[in-house]
């Protein structure tokens, strides 16, 4: 646990630094660089020094360890600790002026997360979970919400251009169908913050990169919450479906998505 904790330690610092590098891209968005990598799939010269950033961080702290990220290529580590980088989850938002996107970086060893940060800059939130002891959020523990009936939330439910957007309607509906609200912000990994925070009940997405849902599935099991497992490795390989929720509507909200994704 004492690797863990200075990793935690050193992931809270590296995001909130690499947050303020964001921000002042943000600010400055008449003159920010952007190019299209496919359909409503944006990257712009803030994504990219954001996670250079974030790589040198890394490499100068902890050498031996690996680095996967979204826009840059693989460094393979010795140390069998790899870090998932994010540098900015929410990318349309970003370069549309919408203040909600997040630093994103989680710690993986042998198939399992156990440092995940997210951080917010606009609102000056960072979520962090370590595996084993807990989720904060500004350092004061959060826990999902507790007793509120499917019927009486809010399920956020994502969707990019790696699956056909039409498969997201069926789920919607059933959403709908089941009484409660849905939500979408443009940022997976600040919606899987707001599960973990009480302030969702639950997050689906038919499929998610690694740098996009590790820490926020960290998030929510130490709050508290119900995650559909996956294996690091495999997410950091090939990606996946995400099912997040509260114990109250876990059930419910995978009964969802098996029936509109699996059928």
């Amino acid at each position: 646990m004492g690797d863990t904790l200075k990793r935690e330690a050193f992931a809270t610092d590296v995001c909130r630094s690499a947050g303020e590098l964001g921000l002042s891209y943000f600010r400055d968005l008449e003159n920010l660089v952007v190019d299209a990598k496919g359909a409503q799939d944006w990257v712009s010269e803030a994504d990219k020094n954001v996670e250079l950033f974030m790589r040198e961080e890394i490499a100068k702290a902890w050498p031996d360890d690996g680095i996967y990220g979204e826009e840059h290529d693989d460094k393979t580590g010795t140390s069998g600790f790899d870090w998932v980088i994010d540098p900015i989850d929410g990318t349309t938002n970003f370069v549309n002026g919408i203040p909600a996107w997040t630093i994103v970086l989680a710690g993986v060893s042998k198939g399992r997360t156990h440092v995940g940060v997210i951080h917010e800059p606009n609102a000056d939130e960072t979520f962090v979970a370590v595996r084993g002891n807990g989720a904060t959020m500004n350092g004061k523990p959060i826990s999902v919400a507790k007793e509120v009936p499917f019927e009486a939330g809010t399920i956020s439910i994502g969707y990019s251009n790696r699956i056909d957007a039409r498969s997201v309607l069926p789920v919607i509906a059933a959403v709908l169908e089941q009484g409660a609200m849905f939500h979408r912000n443009g940022s997976g990994a600040l919606s899987l913050a707001y599960v973990a925070a009480g302030r969702l009940l639950g997050y689906v997405e038919q499929h998610m990169n690694a740098w996009d849902c590790l820490a926020g599935q960290l998030l929510v099991s130490e709050a508290g919450g119900s995650v559909e497992e996956q294996d690091a490795n495999s997410m950091i390989r090939d990606g996946g479906r995400v099912v997040v929720a509260t114990p109250d509507v876990f059930e419910t909200l995978k009964r969802i998505c098996d029936e509109a994704w699996d059928s």
